[in-house]
């Protein structure tokens, strides 16, 4: 299948597979602490990707491991573990929502850092795309009043860092397999997050007992499979198949999957914010319709 067919298959399945990662993020935060859920996600990833990715690891040259590290803390062991805090105080819906500042923000380091041209086609649908994202953040704030925005502050700073990775990975990691970036990065990850874990008293709970935690941390391994494991793989090979802000464009679809979950888990959802929905996807159409290779 050409690639300019596959790369929308990558992207819808991704904003599916991502869009409903901030509800399980919630659910998992029942029973564990941010730092509890954060390791285990990582651990659990690392565990999928290190078993059927190992022998990627070959196809590393030697000059790209520092790469592959960097990526591995900007584009998961940071964000796993802000995205958990962000949600302690913030809907999952409404985090989904935040999170759609990446292609903004990837176009912008795109531009300033790594020397990509300027497209006004592309600049036009990120700004709508962003105007929808925005008006939805301000839909959600006058329904939940309540909320503490300041832990929106984490979810900005994840998706720098999101938009930094994607960036990064098509600059210095475009011939590296998806899977041995994938992997790669966990190599990284897993003795960290196992003494994050370790401090946080994550072995002292009644894991064999309690039913809360059980069914926790059950969300967060499928968490862990789908939306990390997979998910990177899949990304990553929609960076080097196509551009960093069609790739990071997969967070202006998120946050109509999490609206979806978060209006099924008893979240509000009003007429207004369907319209910012349409207003997102208009983005996305105009932002990735410029006549160009990608």
């Amino acid at each position: 299948m050409p690639n300019k067919s596959l790369k929308w298959i990558y992207l819808f399945v991704l904003s599916i597979i991502w869009g409903s990662s901030f509800i399980l993020i919630k659910k998992g935060l029942v029973g564990l602490d941010p730092l509890q859920l954060g390791a285990l996600r990582i651990l659990f990833s690392a565990t999928v990707l290190l078993l059927f990715g190992w022998k990627s690891l070959k196809k590393i040259k030697k000059q790209d491991w520092k790469w592959i590290g960097i990526t591995g803390i900007l584009g998961t062991g940071l964000p796993v573990f802000l995205f958990a805090f962000a949600e302690t105080e913030i809907d999952s819906a409404v985090v989904g929502i935040l999170n759609s500042s990446v292609p903004l923000l990837a176009f912008i380091f795109g531009i300033l850092l790594f020397g990509a041209q300027f497209i006004q086609r592309q600049f036009i649908g990120v700004l709508l795309g962003l105007v929808g994202a925005g008006a939805l953040i301000y839909i959600g704030a006058q329904i939940n009043e309540s909320q503490n925005y300041w832990y929106a502050s984490l979810v900005i700073i994840a998706a720098s860092f999101y938009a930094l990775n994607v960036n990064i990975i098509k600059r210095h990691l475009q011939e590296v397999p998806a899977i041995a970036i994938a992997a790669g990065n966990f190599v990284f990850l897993i003795i960290p997050a196992a003494i994050i874990l370790a401090i946080s008293g994550f072995f002292d709970l009644p894991v064999t007992t309690d039913a809360t935690l059980q069914q926790s941390i059950g969300y967060i391994v499928i968490l862990s499979i789908f939306g990390t494991a997979l998910a990177k793989v899949m990304f990553n090979k929609l960076v080097q198949m196509s551009n960093p802000v069609f790739a990071s464009s997969v967070t202006y679809l998120m946050p109509i999957i999490s609206v979806m979950w978060g209006l099924l888990d008893g979240e509000a959802f009003t007429m207004l914010q369907f319209i910012a929905t349409l207003i997102i996807l208009a983005g996305v159409y105009i932002g990735n319709s410029a006549r160009r290779k990608a």
